[in-house]
């Protein structure tokens, strides 16, 4: 992938704290994730918008229901996760 050497300005100790967390990876690969990160929140905050001129906005009722179906979601995850660490442990 072809990159491209920029200047940007960081207040100092946000660059402290982010040099920190970013040691063995590099800065520059710590900041190409956040801004891929970013651009990614934006494009689904654009997403977001769009859906909402189209469809009106979500109601409590529509939210509600959302909410519950992510937590069956993290239960589901959580049971899985621990099922495969129990077989892992079986099988040794």
């Amino acid at each position: 992938m072809a990159t491209k050497k920029v200047t940007v300005t960081i207040p100092e100790d946000l660059l402290d704290e982010i040099r920190m967390d970013a040691a063995e990876r590099g800065l520059s690969a710590y900041v190409t994730e956040a801004l891929r990160l970013k651009r990614d929140r934006d494009r689904l905050l654009e997403l977001v918008d769009w859906l909402q001129e189209e469809h009106g906005p979500v109601t409590g009722d529509e939210r509600a229901a959302a909410l519950k179906e992510l937590d069956e979601l993290d239960v589901e995850h959580e049971r899985r996760r621990t099922a495969g660490k129990h077989n892992a442990g079986e099988a040794a």
